[in-house]
């Protein structure tokens, strides 16, 4: 009789321990979870990330293109959009549009130059002396003929002289006449150049600007 009696007090126990645990349990959940939601990060709302303000001029028509929106983009988004690209192509190519097409000689940088050429243009020398010598061949033949062949040949030497000093000035003013056209004709190709490289570089700036709106759905001309 004891022995059961022994028994059904120790159930009793057993089951007022357990019952002890799980309220304690309970508690200890319920205090944390009201701890969590009364702790200063979660009663304060999240920070709102201001937007970025749009550009305030079109990279598209900076370049003198137009972008159109296919995917009904904001004007506030296509301005971000086409800065976006401007900057990734200039970043990508290191190209500066910019900077501006190359400016061409001026006329007085042009006269500069071909004065400069004329003046270190080769001049021709000797001319009097074979012209003198041609001259009094020429001069003591005829004086052979008339009997005085050394007045012939001094009067040729100074005929000969003359038309010597007369084509060697003209072969010098037309050497001079030919570089300066050179250097003026070399100038303006030089120019003609720079901006040929210009106008590739912005070719391949733009080609590259509408690849980008265009993967973000633009259409661009």
């Amino acid at each position: 009789m004891k022995r059961a009696r022994f028994q059904v007090l120790s159930i009793l126990l057993l089951l007022l321990l357990s019952t002890a645990c799980k309220k304690s349990s309970s508690g200890s959940a319920e205090t944390a979870a009201s701890a969590a939601a009364n702790s200063p990060a979660a009663t304060q709302p999240a920070p709102v990330v201001p937007a970025t303000p749009p550009p305030s001029f079109s990279a598209a028509q900076k370049l003198g293109m137009f972008a159109y929106a296919k995917n009904n983009q904001s004007s506030d988004q296509q301005l971000r959009d086409e800065y976006d690209c401007y900057t990734s192509v200039q970043q990508q190519t290191g190209i500066d549009p910019e900077a501006g097409p190359p400016s061409g000689p001026s006329s007085a940088e042009i006269q500069s130059a071909q004065q400069q050429a004329a003046a270190n243009a080769p001049e021709a020398q000797g001319g009097r002396a074979r012209g003198a010598a041609k001259g009094a061949l020429g001069g003591a033949a005829l004086g052979a003929i008339t009997g005085n062949a050394g007045r012939g040949a001094a009067v040729g030497a100074t005929v000969g002289t003359v038309r010597g000093g007369r084509t060697q000035r003209a072969a010098n003013e037309q050497a001079k006449e030919q570089a300066a056209q050179s250097a003026g004709a070399q100038m303006q190709q030089q120019a003609n150049q720079a901006k040929a490289a210009y106008n590739k570089q912005m070719d391949t700036f733009k080609r590259g600007f509408s690849a980008c709106m265009d993967a973000r759905g633009y259409s661009v001309k």
